[in-house]
């Protein structure tokens, strides 16, 4: 068995607002590290822990160099550790057809979600609203939507009761097994629960994963052609990338592109958004 464990910073317990990540280093790794041990505790907790073969872990946040190598591997000698950036596919990187199951850590909501810690979508400072052949997405359904391309489920997902009403309340991605991290007040505040009812219910929900039919899992599926449409938070962001041959542009701050598979969606969500983030 593989399992892919790609991590977020915003869902994460411990944090509220984006200048901890700079301003509070050693309890902001810290947020990340515990969370990611947690997981690793449900791992060995599971019947199947003896069949674990390999567990990539994504450092999916920001330039990809928020977790430490040394600390992971201590954790568990089968870890693999994905980081630094640019890399094809940043939040899911080096995933494929040979791993069994995605867990998703730290996520959050996406933009526009009333009391959600941090919501946004790839860029918070390009990306109004990403949709996917006209329906509503985030950065979990739509990295759930690459990890179906290659038949792999997400089954677990790690983030605050923002992306919970998203993902469970309004049936986004209602089979995940969801751990609530936090209760978001507002964009930057949250309530945390105890450390210790964390800890036990991420491990609980990873063992009930691990320990089911992870093939009876549904995978998250898009139809081809893809019609990838963004909504930028100026007019100048569309025109921006309204420069780029395959990208047209429908609105005064909306752009599409059509793609062929989620592959090509992720790839032209990294370039079309690096290019808005210079506007």
């Amino acid at each position: 068995m593989k399992i892919y464990i790609s991590v977020d910073m915003e869902g994460m317990a411990g944090i509220t607002a984006p200048f901890q990540e700079k301003e509070e280093v050693p309890s902001f790794r810290r947020a990340l590290h515990n969370q990611i041990r947690w997981i690793i505790d449900g791992i060995h907790q599971s019947a199947v822990n003896g069949s674990v073969e390999e567990i990539t872990i994504s450092d999916s946040h920001g330039s990809g160099t928020n977790l430490s190598y040394d600390e992971l591997c201590a954790m568990d000698e089968r870890i693999s550790l994905v980081s630094g950036s640019p890399r094809k596919h940043f939040m899911m990187s080096c995933l494929d057809e040979s791993y069994d199951v995605v867990f998703l850590a730290g996520y959050h909501a996406g933009p526009g979600e009333p009391l959600a810690n941090m919501d946004h979508s790839f860029s918070g400072r390009a990306v109004g609203c990403l949709k996917i052949n006209g329906h509503y997405m985030n950065e979990s359904t739509t990295n759930a939507a690459l990890a179906g391309d290659y038949g792999v489920p997400v089954a677990l997902v790690a983030g605050d009761s923002g992306l919970r009403r998203q993902l469970i309340d309004q049936k986004q991605m209602p089979w995940v097994e969801f751990v609530t991290t936090k209760e978001s007040l507002s964009r930057y505040a949250a309530k945390f629960p105890p450390q210790k009812k964390l800890r036990e219910d991420t491990a609980a929900a990873v063992k009930r994963v691990l320990e089911s039919d992870l093939k009876a899992l549904p995978l998250y599926r898009v139809e081809a052609p893809i019609r990838l449409a963004i909504d930028f938070k100026t007019t100048a962001m569309a025109e921006m990338v309204a420069q780029l041959p395959m990208v047209e542009r429908i609105s005064g701050t909306e752009a599409e592109v059509i793609c062929q598979n989620m592959t090509e969606v992720e790839c032209a969500i990294s370039a079309i958004t690096g290019l808005a983030g210079i506007a």
